[in-house]
């Protein structure tokens, strides 16, 4: 049985150093891109493909569909991942489906709405996001979600974002 290894919220998905640096984590030896579009693009999906086999992994590019069929059907088969996505909104779609996360960072989102709260210098969440963040937390054993754009950042806690909002 596979698992997720690590859980990232990145608009870029995979890019440069940071994903690298997290490529390195013990015991991971694939990266999961989840985007419909991107899956969808055949040219993008050999992009992302082939800069993800840069770090040494098997990179898969799918939907979140196909996510979520992947784990109720093979529990990821033996793919200890790094499972990417450009929202919280994807995690959480994956999170209440069952698919299994201890930890969630959130790298990299970019200000798109303009209720969204600068957490920190690259990502900006709305109130919508953190409550569901805090619900994954709390109903469904997602364990540690933070915010840290890069490995040599420092981390913001949930409770800490959550405190952005109060």
């Amino acid at each position: 049985m596979g698992q997720v290894n690590l859980a990232r919220v990145d608009e870029r998905l995979i890019h440069g150093q940071v994903m690298t640096t997290l490529s390195n984590r013990s015991g991971v030896n694939s990266i999961f891109v989840v985007d419909d579009v991107v899956a969808g693009d055949q040219f993008m999906k050999g992009v992302y493909k082939t800069a993800g086999s840069r770090t040494g992994h098997k990179t898969i590019v799918m939907t979140a569909d196909k996510c979520k069929h992947y784990w109720d059907e093979f529990d990821f088969k033996n793919y200890n991942a790094i499972l990417i996505a450009k929202t919280v909104d994807t995690f959480y779609e994956l999170v209440t489906h069952g698919v299994p996360m201890r930890e969630l960072n959130i790298g990299g989102m970019p200000q798109k709405d303009s209720a969204a709260k600068a957490i920190s210098g690259s990502v900006h969440l709305t109130e919508a996001d953190v409550e569901k963040l805090v619900e994954m937390k709390n109903d469904y054993g997602v364990e540690d979600i933070y915010v840290q754009a890069t490995p040599s950042d420092t981390k913001i806690t949930l409770d800490d974002i959550v405190a952005k909002f109060k």
